[in-house]
């Protein structure tokens, strides 16, 4: 079993459910995730999307963490390649200064969905070929070596230690084994290519100041329930919000499981929906855990992230209920270690 689990989520839109109804579910989210044990709770970062709440990871992480004493909060992560590092080091330095030793800055290197997206942003898809260079500016405001600016400095991060993560597949799981950063790779419906990915990451990983080994972390949707089938309900919201966006290029709010099972849908609606259910970990407990016991054997992975949605916000907790105790988080309680 992998041995620290936590989760990401991204503060996904309900049908009938206004955003802000969103955001503050991801925070009594983060509440129960530390009464239940997990390491570490994680906010994304996604722009004009309807489906999504969650566009301000650094604004809505000082929420979480002013809702919760002892998990570690995050962002899965900050989408570097929109904005400028100076000003993503000052947004860390003043949420580890409230936060001492609960913050983790999760850092990606994806540009807006759409063109008009990246004409707003006033950024373009080259922009995530800079990201190598814009996380090496990141760290140099962080620990006071950045030379571009030797008449600037980062108050109040300059000198703290906020710990970095590079979510990554392909490219950039190199860029966090030549930074000597943790990797966190996904999703586990692709568990070969995660497989290789991890392997390449920690052949090419070099020792830094942050980190001495390689450090791991797969992600990936869970669903736990008392029969299987209550599990796969689980995840009909997300596959149908998958399969919409495919058909009608538009990532919509989650809608109750009940009316998708009803719905009529095209052959092409059927085929993404279908493939959208399929590869993800979910059924009893039992189930699970084997499940989760092949991913540790097949990645040998240093920590699971959950990143389940679903529009039954009564059966998404009992899931992650029973997920802390199939990887028996009770028994071991919070940990604020990075």
């Amino acid at each position: 079993m992998i041995r620290k689990v936590s989760i990401l989520d991204r503060s996904r839109t309900r049908e009938g459910h206004p955003a802000p109804d969103a955001l503050r579910d991801t925070v009594e989210l983060a509440r129960a995730a530390e009464e239940l044990g997990y390491h570490r709770f994680w906010v994304s970062e996604h722009h004009s999307v309807p489906g999504v709440a969650g566009s301000a990871p650094t604004v809505l992480a000082a929420a979480v963490a002013a809702a919760t004493a002892r998990i570690r909060v995050g962002t899965g992560g900050v989408m570097l390649p929109n904005h400028q590092p100076l000003v993503v080091a000052e947004q860390f330095g003043v949420l580890e200064s409230l936060f001492p030793g609960r913050i983790d800055m999760g850092l990606g290197r994806s540009v807006g969905f759409t063109n008009g997206i990246r004409r707003a942003l006033g950024r373009d898809t080259d922009d995530a070929d800079r990201f190598e260079e814009q996380l090496t500016e990141l760290l140099g405001w962080l620990d006071g070596t950045q030379q571009a600016h030797p008449e600037v400095h980062a108050r109040p991060a300059e000198g703290l230690r906020v710990p970095a993560y590079v979510l990554a597949t392909g490219e950039g799981a190199g860029i966090a084994a030549r930074t000597g950063l943790p990797l966190v790779v996904g999703d586990l419906r692709t568990r070969g290519r995660v497989a290789e990915i991890v392997e390449t990451y920690r052949k090419e990983f070099r020792p830094s100041a942050r980190h001495t080994e390689p450090y791991v972390v797969v992600s990936g949707t869970v669903a736990v329930a008392a029969t299987a089938e209550e599990a796969r309900r689980i995840l009909v919201p997300e596959a149908w919000s998958l399969a919409y966006s495919r058909t009608r290029g538009s990532f919509p709010p989650l809608r109750p499981a009940e009316e998708i099972e009803a719905m009529e849908m095209t052959p092409k609606e059927r085929e993404l929906y279908e493939g959208a259910l399929t590869g993800h970990i979910h059924g009893t407990q039992e189930r699970v855990a084997a499940q989760l016991s092949e991913v540790a054997e097949e990645t040998g992975a240093d920590e699971l992230l959950v990143t389940t949605s679903t529009y039954d916000r009564t059966a998404l907790l009992d899931s992650f209920e029973r997920l802390a105790r199939v990887a028996g988080l009770r028994t071991r309680g919070a940990e604020c270690g990075p």
